[in-house]
């Protein structure tokens, strides 16, 4: 990623523009390869200031994607393979994520070391005992990220669940999405640390559609009718591609993949009770820009769309 930056790479640039039109004061990036030293996030940034849209504050940390185990967590026979790290990476940072802001940043809370047998009312399954030892619940990282606005902090809950695919009948995957997500639902209730101290807006890749695709959907549909609201933003070009098929609302889907369709999985839930002045998919149509960004460059930068809300806060 550091060299792709450096060299100008096409995705990359289109990953700017992408940056650039949604014009966001507060940015979290989820799949993207970060290094121990932040390095690749200043290259991130310094290409941003050059464009146009600079980020004075940023923060990202080693999460748990290529961190080997040297054991066998899948249970498939074999250990040293990606599935075998405590979240999936062929090296330690593949696909992390980053938090780029306008507004300084406090003291981050990091959660990212924490067993998943120790969640709270989880369902985790092990390949064996000394795998439950071990495991962690992040396949990247959970982050409470405090954005130090003038009224008071705003807690940015990050996180970049598994897809919950890959796996057996055991449904390995598929509970770890749904127990990811659950940690940010205990913290929210004032477990693991929690409350957070201040308003807060849960946000990033879940991974689970609230009705089409695989995956468990009993803690999202507990959050959306709980601790949280949910925007629902819609983009045009997500009605324009979606499979006739599915079942719920195609304008709200954040991505594009060949094999399962259009799904929505990014997603950005400020705290019930927040004020929230507008929302959206960054999806352009064909031949109609969106915020002056078109569909080949939406395209070109990722198969996932960029998801923004708008909050009115206190000041």
């Amino acid at each position: 990623m550091l060299r792709d930056i450096l060299r100008g790479e096409a995705q990359v640039e289109a990953v700017v523009e992408v940056i650039r039109a949604a014009d966001a004061d507060v940015l979290l990036l989820t799949g993207i390869d970060m290094d121990a030293h932040g390095a690749t996030l200043e290259a991130l940034e310094g290409r941003l200031a050059e464009a146009g849209a600079p980020y004075p504050h940023l923060f990202t940390a080693p999460g748990n994607t290529g961190v080997r185990s040297g054991l066998d967590l899948d249970g498939d026979g074999r250990v040293e393979e990606p599935e075998d790290a405590h979240g999936f990476g062929r090296f330690p940072g593949e696909g992390s994520m980053a938090v780029l802001s306008r507004y300084p940043l406090g003291d981050v809370t990091e959660m990212t070391t924490v067993l998943w047998r120790d969640l709270p009312g989880g369902d985790p399954w092990f390949a064996s005992d000394e795998a439950e030892a071990v495991q962690r619940l992040s396949s990247v990282a959970h982050w409470d990220v405090p954005v130090e606005l003038p009224g008071g902090a705003l807690h940015l809950l990050a996180l970049s669940a598994t897809p919950p695919v890959f796996d057996g009948e055991e449904d390995r995957n598929g509970r770890r999405a749904e127990d990811e997500l659950r940690m940010w639902q205990i913290y929210l209730e004032g477990g693991l640390g929690g409350p957070p101290g201040g308003p807060a807006v849960v946000a990033g890749r879940v991974n689970v559609d609230p009705v089409d695709g695989e995956g468990r959907r009993e803690v999202l549909a507990a959050l959306l009718g709980g601790p949280l609201q949910d925007p629902a933003p819609e983009g045009p070009g997500g009605a324009a591609e979606a499979d006739t098929g599915q079942s719920g609302p195609p304008a709200q889907d954040t991505v594009d993949w060949d094999g399962p369709g259009n799904l929505r999985v990014d997603y950005v839930l400020p705290q019930a009770g927040l004020e929230v002045a507008g929302a959206g998919v960054l999806w352009p149509v064909e031949g109609a820009p969106l915020d002056g960004l078109s569909l080949a460059t939406a395209q070109a930068a990722s198969r996932h769309r960029l998801v923004w809300v708008d909050l009115v806060l206190d000041r």
